[in-house]
Protein backbone atom coordinates (compact mmCIF):
# COMPACT_ATOMS: atom_id res chain seq x y z
CA UNK A 1 0.00 0.00 0.00
CA UNK A 2 1.31 3.36 -1.23
CA UNK A 3 -0.04 6.66 0.04
CA UNK A 4 -0.05 9.64 -1.49
CA UNK A 5 -1.53 12.86 0.39
CA UNK A 6 -1.81 16.86 0.23
CA UNK A 7 -3.95 19.41 2.14
CA UNK A 8 -4.55 22.90 2.67
CA UNK A 9 -5.79 25.32 5.46
CA UNK A 10 -7.58 28.64 4.61
CA UNK A 11 -8.55 31.36 7.25
CA UNK A 12 -11.43 32.21 5.26
CA UNK A 13 -12.92 35.34 4.40
CA UNK A 14 -13.87 36.95 7.94
CA UNK A 15 -12.14 35.25 10.94
CA UNK A 16 -8.57 37.09 11.72
CA UNK A 17 -7.32 33.88 13.07
CA UNK A 18 -7.22 30.06 11.86
CA UNK A 19 -8.56 28.09 14.62
CA UNK A 20 -8.14 24.72 12.43
CA UNK A 21 -5.18 22.21 12.95
CA UNK A 22 -4.29 19.31 10.30
CA UNK A 23 -2.07 16.47 11.21
CA UNK A 24 -0.28 14.23 8.26
CA UNK A 25 2.42 11.60 8.92
CA UNK A 26 3.73 8.29 6.67
CA UNK A 27 5.93 5.88 7.64
CA UNK A 28 7.26 3.15 5.54
CA UNK A 29 7.68 -0.91 6.54
CA UNK A 30 8.09 -3.98 4.66
CA UNK A 31 4.19 -4.47 3.89
CA UNK A 32 3.66 -0.78 2.89
CA UNK A 33 3.23 2.98 4.28
CA UNK A 34 0.97 3.09 7.54
CA UNK A 35 -0.67 6.78 8.03
CA UNK A 36 -1.87 8.81 10.16
CA UNK A 37 -4.09 11.84 9.22
CA UNK A 38 -6.38 14.21 11.49
CA UNK A 39 -8.42 17.29 11.41
CA UNK A 40 -8.93 19.47 14.41
CA UNK A 41 -11.12 22.11 14.51
CA UNK A 42 -10.66 24.40 17.79
CA UNK A 43 -13.21 26.52 19.58
CA UNK A 44 -13.39 29.20 22.53
CA UNK A 45 -12.34 32.00 21.61
CA UNK A 46 -8.93 33.05 19.31
CA UNK A 47 -6.04 31.72 21.66
CA UNK A 48 -7.80 29.27 23.57
CA UNK A 49 -9.33 27.40 20.31
CA UNK A 50 -6.01 26.98 18.65
CA UNK A 51 -4.30 25.72 21.82
CA UNK A 52 -7.34 23.05 22.54
CA UNK A 53 -6.53 22.00 18.50
CA UNK A 54 -3.04 22.23 18.33
CA UNK A 55 -2.39 20.28 21.62
CA UNK A 56 -4.65 17.63 20.31
CA UNK A 57 -2.45 17.36 17.19
CA UNK A 58 0.71 17.25 18.91
CA UNK A 59 -0.34 14.63 21.17
CA UNK A 60 -1.43 12.37 18.32
CA UNK A 61 1.67 13.22 16.49
CA UNK A 62 3.48 11.62 19.48
CA UNK A 63 1.12 8.88 20.17
CA UNK A 64 1.73 7.76 16.13
CA UNK A 65 6.17 8.19 16.48
CA UNK A 66 5.98 6.05 19.92
CA UNK A 67 3.42 3.56 19.33
CA UNK A 68 2.69 2.47 15.79
CA UNK A 69 6.07 1.32 15.32
CA UNK A 70 4.99 -1.72 17.84
CA UNK A 71 1.32 -2.06 16.82
CA UNK A 72 2.14 -2.30 13.29
CA UNK A 73 3.36 -6.18 14.02
CA UNK A 74 0.62 -7.03 16.71
CA UNK A 75 -1.65 -10.41 16.13
CA UNK A 76 -4.39 -7.93 17.40
CA UNK A 77 -3.99 -5.15 15.11
CA UNK A 78 -6.93 -3.44 14.65
CA UNK A 79 -8.06 -4.10 18.16
CA UNK A 80 -4.94 -2.78 19.52
CA UNK A 81 -4.99 0.12 17.46
CA UNK A 82 -8.41 1.10 18.43
CA UNK A 83 -7.80 1.25 21.82
CA UNK A 84 -4.40 2.73 22.17
CA UNK A 85 -6.22 5.40 20.10
CA UNK A 86 -9.30 5.97 22.45
CA UNK A 87 -6.66 5.87 25.33
CA UNK A 88 -4.57 8.75 24.17
CA UNK A 89 -7.47 10.71 23.13
CA UNK A 90 -9.21 10.62 26.42
CA UNK A 91 -6.13 11.34 28.03
CA UNK A 92 -5.59 14.62 26.00
CA UNK A 93 -9.33 15.44 26.94
CA UNK A 94 -8.37 15.34 30.39
CA UNK A 95 -5.02 17.10 29.60
CA UNK A 96 -7.41 20.40 27.67
CA UNK A 97 -10.22 19.98 30.66
CA UNK A 98 -8.41 20.27 33.42
CA UNK A 99 -6.53 23.30 32.15
CA UNK A 100 -9.64 25.23 31.25
CA UNK A 101 -11.00 24.43 34.73
CA UNK A 102 -7.97 25.57 35.93
CA UNK A 103 -8.35 28.92 34.04
CA UNK A 104 -11.68 29.26 34.14
CA UNK A 105 -11.96 29.45 30.42
CA UNK A 106 -14.36 27.36 28.41
CA UNK A 107 -12.25 25.58 25.27
CA UNK A 108 -12.52 22.42 23.19
CA UNK A 109 -11.93 20.83 19.43
CA UNK A 110 -13.58 18.76 16.77
CA UNK A 111 -11.24 16.06 15.79
CA UNK A 112 -11.65 13.58 12.73
CA UNK A 113 -8.10 11.13 12.64
CA UNK A 114 -7.80 8.23 9.85
CA UNK A 115 -5.38 5.45 10.23
CA UNK A 116 -4.38 3.59 8.01
CA UNK A 117 -2.53 0.38 8.21
CA UNK A 118 -2.35 -2.43 5.77
CA UNK A 119 -5.09 -2.56 3.55
CA UNK A 120 -7.47 -1.49 6.73
CA UNK A 121 -8.57 1.99 7.70
CA UNK A 122 -9.44 3.33 11.28
CA UNK A 123 -11.56 6.57 12.46
CA UNK A 124 -11.55 7.77 15.38
CA UNK A 125 -14.51 10.57 15.64
CA UNK A 126 -15.42 13.70 18.07
CA UNK A 127 -17.47 16.77 16.53
CA UNK A 128 -18.41 18.12 13.38
CA UNK A 129 -15.62 17.88 11.30
CA UNK A 130 -15.99 14.97 8.76
CA UNK A 131 -14.27 11.98 6.71
CA UNK A 132 -15.52 11.64 3.01
CA UNK A 133 -14.79 8.02 1.49
CA UNK A 134 -14.84 9.84 -2.14
CA UNK A 135 -13.49 6.61 -4.31
CA UNK A 136 -14.47 4.17 -5.25
CA UNK A 137 -17.21 4.65 -3.92
CA UNK A 138 -18.51 7.76 -2.06
CA UNK A 139 -19.91 7.85 1.37
CA UNK A 140 -20.00 10.29 4.17
CA UNK A 141 -18.06 7.74 6.44
CA UNK A 142 -18.77 10.00 9.79
CA UNK A 143 -21.83 11.26 11.20
CA UNK A 144 -21.74 14.76 12.65
CA UNK A 145 -22.43 15.46 16.88
CA UNK A 146 -24.73 18.35 16.20
CA UNK A 147 -28.13 19.50 17.70
CA UNK A 148 -29.26 19.59 13.93
CA UNK A 149 -28.34 16.31 13.08
CA UNK A 150 -29.65 15.10 16.27
CA UNK A 151 -32.71 16.94 15.21
CA UNK A 152 -32.78 15.00 11.84
CA UNK A 153 -32.04 11.68 12.89
CA UNK A 154 -35.42 12.32 15.25
CA UNK A 155 -37.34 13.65 12.29
CA UNK A 156 -37.78 17.06 13.86
CA UNK A 157 -36.53 18.60 10.93
CA UNK A 158 -35.44 18.29 7.53
CA UNK A 159 -32.06 17.65 5.75
CA UNK A 160 -32.28 20.84 4.23
CA UNK A 161 -34.01 22.59 6.80
CA UNK A 162 -30.43 21.83 8.86
CA UNK A 163 -28.59 23.74 6.59
CA UNK A 164 -29.63 27.09 7.45
CA UNK A 165 -30.69 26.24 11.10
CA UNK A 166 -29.10 28.82 12.68
CA UNK A 167 -27.64 26.23 15.54
CA UNK A 168 -26.13 24.34 12.68
CA UNK A 169 -22.38 24.90 14.78
CA UNK A 170 -24.06 23.85 18.07
CA UNK A 171 -21.75 20.56 19.07
CA UNK A 172 -23.04 18.14 21.71
CA UNK A 173 -19.65 17.17 22.01
CA UNK A 174 -16.20 17.67 21.63
CA UNK A 175 -12.86 17.08 22.92
CA UNK A 176 -11.72 19.13 26.11
CA UNK A 177 -15.32 20.68 26.85
CA UNK A 178 -16.36 18.22 29.34
CA UNK A 179 -14.89 15.60 31.65
CA UNK A 180 -15.71 12.57 29.71
CA UNK A 181 -16.50 12.11 25.69
CA UNK A 182 -17.94 9.24 24.01
CA UNK A 183 -15.36 8.64 20.94
CA UNK A 184 -17.06 7.19 17.41
CA UNK A 185 -14.77 4.27 16.08
CA UNK A 186 -15.48 2.85 12.37
CA UNK A 187 -13.58 0.76 10.51
CA UNK A 188 -13.08 -0.96 6.99
CA UNK A 189 -11.20 -2.33 4.31
CA UNK A 190 -8.77 0.14 1.89
CA UNK A 191 -9.51 -0.69 -1.63
CA UNK A 192 -7.04 0.01 -4.92
CA UNK A 193 -7.05 3.36 -5.67
CA UNK A 194 -9.24 4.62 -2.46
CA UNK A 195 -9.62 8.15 -2.16
CA UNK A 196 -10.39 9.36 1.66
CA UNK A 197 -11.06 13.41 2.51
CA UNK A 198 -11.37 14.95 5.90
CA UNK A 199 -12.57 18.85 6.48
CA UNK A 200 -13.45 21.29 8.85
CA UNK A 201 -17.28 22.31 8.87
CA UNK A 202 -16.25 25.38 7.20
CA UNK A 203 -15.41 23.15 3.85
CA UNK A 204 -18.75 20.70 3.38
CA UNK A 205 -21.50 23.54 4.03
CA UNK A 206 -21.18 24.93 0.84
CA UNK A 207 -20.01 22.23 -1.44
CA UNK A 208 -21.89 19.03 -3.26
CA UNK A 209 -21.55 15.39 -3.02
CA UNK A 210 -21.04 15.79 -6.93
CA UNK A 211 -18.82 18.38 -6.75
CA UNK A 212 -16.44 16.67 -4.39
CA UNK A 213 -16.57 13.27 -6.98
CA UNK A 214 -15.65 15.19 -10.15
CA UNK A 215 -13.18 17.33 -7.86
CA UNK A 216 -11.39 14.42 -6.62
CA UNK A 217 -11.68 11.94 -9.15
CA UNK A 218 -8.91 9.38 -8.83
CA UNK A 219 -7.39 10.21 -12.07
CA UNK A 220 -6.79 13.82 -10.97
CA UNK A 221 -4.90 12.83 -8.19
CA UNK A 222 -1.65 10.81 -9.29
CA UNK A 223 0.66 13.44 -7.76
CA UNK A 224 0.72 15.03 -4.56
CA UNK A 225 0.97 18.52 -6.37
CA UNK A 226 -2.12 17.52 -8.33
CA UNK A 227 -4.07 16.91 -5.32
CA UNK A 228 -2.92 20.04 -3.55
CA UNK A 229 -3.99 21.96 -6.74
CA UNK A 230 -7.65 20.57 -6.44
CA UNK A 231 -7.88 21.16 -2.81
CA UNK A 232 -7.14 24.74 -3.58
CA UNK A 233 -9.68 25.16 -5.65
CA UNK A 234 -12.13 23.54 -3.88
CA UNK A 235 -11.48 26.11 -0.99
CA UNK A 236 -11.53 28.80 -3.27
CA UNK A 237 -15.38 27.70 -4.76
CA UNK A 238 -16.30 27.48 -0.95
CA UNK A 239 -14.59 30.82 -0.57
CA UNK A 240 -16.30 32.32 -2.88
CA UNK A 241 -20.17 31.18 -1.67
CA UNK A 242 -19.36 33.31 1.28
CA UNK A 243 -18.74 30.73 4.07
CA UNK A 244 -17.07 31.90 7.07
CA UNK A 245 -15.45 29.49 8.72
CA UNK A 246 -11.95 28.47 8.64
CA UNK A 247 -11.40 26.14 6.07
CA UNK A 248 -9.32 22.58 6.07
CA UNK A 249 -9.05 19.82 3.98
CA UNK A 250 -6.82 16.63 3.72
CA UNK A 251 -6.92 14.26 0.87
CA UNK A 252 -5.28 10.63 0.82
CA UNK A 253 -4.92 8.37 -1.79
CA UNK A 254 -3.98 4.84 -1.51
CA UNK A 255 -2.53 2.73 -5.00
Amino acid sequence: MTIVTSYHTDVGIKKKANQDALLLKTAKTPKGDVGLFAICDGMGGLAQGELASATVIRGLSEWFDTQMPRLVDSDRLGEEICAELESCIQQLNEKIFQYGDASSVKLGTTLTALVMVYGQYFIAHVGDSRAYRLWPTFAQLTEDQTLVAREVARGNITAEQAKIDPRRNVLLQCVGATPEIDIKFLTGNVDENSVFLLCSDGFYHEITANELTKQFHVDKLTEASQIKNNIVESIETVKARDEIDNISVIVVKVS
